[in-house]
């Protein structure tokens, strides 16, 4: 007996795709989610509070972090912004200081002191 082999045609090598992407799933630890900043101007003097405790130790680097977390939750406190010039000052950090400074005018521009903030603005830009 003869074996007939009849060659039947091989179906198409399908064409793998790769798997589906999926969404990272929320991060589940609230701490390590990024910060939103809605406008909170309790929690702005807050750190305004404890900047100025920091300030008053002659930690500058913890002051500095509180008043520029202050300036997040109020964009428009003067206070915060004038009291992190004066910290980025102290840490020899002029360019901050300008900016800070500068955005104090922006926001009180008829405050007692602006000649004075003119002056240190001068100061730094040497």
């Amino acid at each position: 007996m003869s074996a007939v082999v009849c060659a039947q045609p091989q179906p198409a090598a399908k064409k793998t795709q790769p798997p589906p992407k999926y969404a990272e799933p929320p991060e589940e630890d609230d701490s390590l989610k990024p910060q939103v900043y809605t406008l909170n101007p309790i929690e702005a003097q807050k750190n305004v509070v404890a900047g100025d405790f920091y300030f008053k130790k002659g930690k500058y680097q913890p002051a500095q972090w509180r008043y520029n977390e202050a300036t997040k939750w109020d964009p428009g406190s003067a206070e915060a912004f004038l009291k992190l010039g004066e910290t980025d000052e102290k840490l020899h950090d002029r360019k901050g200081a300008r900016a800070a400074y500068t955005k104090y005018l922006q926001i009180s521009p008829t405050a007692k002191n602006v000649p004075e903030i003119h002056k240190k603005l001068e100061k730094l830009a040497k």
